[in-house]
């Protein structure tokens, strides 16, 4: 019988082929101009042979000074033509292997209090905030004048016409994970035409989506959004004065995503540099993870319910390990998203689904351990992917960047 995950769905007028994505996970692998390099190229390859009908193309800076590490993707002029001929291998290899081409969007960033473009911190924040900073206030901060954020647009505006140009489907103007567009949510002290009101608080973002729709003619914009950031510290987005879940703003927000013609978007939560449980539930937690997996579902039900027009997808899947897309048939069948978003499976089991649907399960020996080995290999500035069970590649790194330390 037929599984609901197979059931295509339309998008900006494009029909995807079933309701899998692979979510935006960086490798840190770019060369460092930020081209595709080798790893970057082996694991696109992978993800294409998947049968996913959406890969959702890793972070990628609009600036120099906005790269999170010295080999995160940075697409420009000298770096392009990588881009356009490993968008051309992954539509050919989805063609040969499933089929069908997969729709391929960019998540464009800015990094912001993350940014270490050198391999130092060099954080341009919205704000100071004593909370984030504990321990690292001797850091270079830069607070972002309001000069400055007007500049971004232009910085979106250029990349995003290259975007166009080397053949991506959509482009993610991303507001996750406290970057600097996600950070500005919560600028509830700043002064400034960027600050205070949540109509300032959201001017950049929206002025940026505005930006990357005026410039472009043959590209969807979407947003992979913070729905909140389940973060008790004062004037976090999304939680009330008592550090309660309040979507109250997130609701405002995306109904101005709506009138800007966002059909689609990707929600999360949190902040992954402090409390990467909050979205990527996993085993050695502060808290259990199927709390983590309720909490994701409840707050993704709930904008689904209060927007069923819009095309959610769901994170935090991978948690479910070998039952996952189990668990994802049940979402999409209970209206609770329209598509299922995984991302530490993809690193760990790139052909779980193609599996899944020959033969009804996932191999128990494949599915991701949720052990953190991925992040911990990205918190201590290595290449990314997943050590235990893409072993030949990626252990000989975590040996030497996290287990000799």
């Amino acid at each position: 019988m037929k599984c609901i995950l197979e059931n295509p769905i339309e998008i900006y007028g494009k029909k995807t082929k079933n309701r899998i994505v692979l979510q935006p996970m960086e490798g840190c692998d770019g060369t460092k101009e930020g081209a595709i390099d080798e790893l970057t190229a082996r694991r696109y390859r992978r993800f294409a042979k998947s049968g996913a009908g959406i890969i959702w193309f890793e972070a990628t800076a609009v600036c120099p000074e906005g790269r999170a590490n010295p080999r995160q993707l940075y697409l420009n002029e000298e770096t392009k033509e990588s881009f356009k001929a490993l968008i051309c291998e992954i539509r050919r290899t989805s063609l040969s292997e499933n089929g069908f081409e997969p729709i391929i969007i960019v998540q464009l960033t800015h990094s912001g209090r993350f940014s270490k473009p050198d391999g130092t911190p060099e954080p341009i924040v919205a704000y100071r905030n004593s909370h984030w900073e504990k321990g690292k206030e001797n850091q270079p901060y830069v607070v972002a004048t309001d000069d400055y954020c007007k500049s971004i647009a232009k910085d979106y505006a250029v990349t995003a016409r290259l975007a166009e140009e080397v053949g991506f489907d959509g482009i993610d103007v991303k507001c996750c994970h406290g970057y600097l567009f996600n950070e500005f949510l919560s600028a509830a002290n700043r002064e400034g035409i960027y600050g205070g009101s949540l109509e300032n608080r959201t001017r950049l973002y929206f002025d940026c989506i505005d930006s990357v729709r005026s410039n472009t003619k043959n590209v969807f914009v979407t947003t992979r959004l913070n729905a909140c950031d389940c973060f008790p510290y004062p004037y976090g987005f999304g939680v009330d004065k008592n550090n309660n879940i309040d979507l109250t703003e997130t609701k405002i927000i995306i109904t101005e995503l709506r009138k800007k013609g966002i059909e689609l978007i990707n929600l999360t939560l949190g902040n992954p540099y402090l409390i990467p449980h909050i979205n990527r539930p996993c085993i050695n937690a502060p808290e259990d993870g199927n709390i983590g997996i309720k909490r994701i579902r409840d707050i993704t039900a709930e904008l689904k319910r209060t927007f069923p027009d819009i095309k959610f997808v769901m994170s935090g899947l991978s948690f479910n390990a070998e039952k996952a897309l189990d668990y994802a048939a049940e979402i999409i069948e209970d209206g609770v998203a329209d598509f299922a978003g995984f991302g530490r499976m993809a690193f760990a089991y790139p052909d779980f689904y193609k599996d899944f649907i020959l033969n009804g399960s996932l191999e128990k020996n494949k599915v991701c351990l949720r052990c953190s080995k991925c992040s911990e290999l990205m918190r201590n500035a290595s290449v990314a992917g997943c050590p235990v069970r893409d072993s030949g590649v990626y252990m000989p790194f975590y040996q030497k960047h996290v287990l000799k330390k």
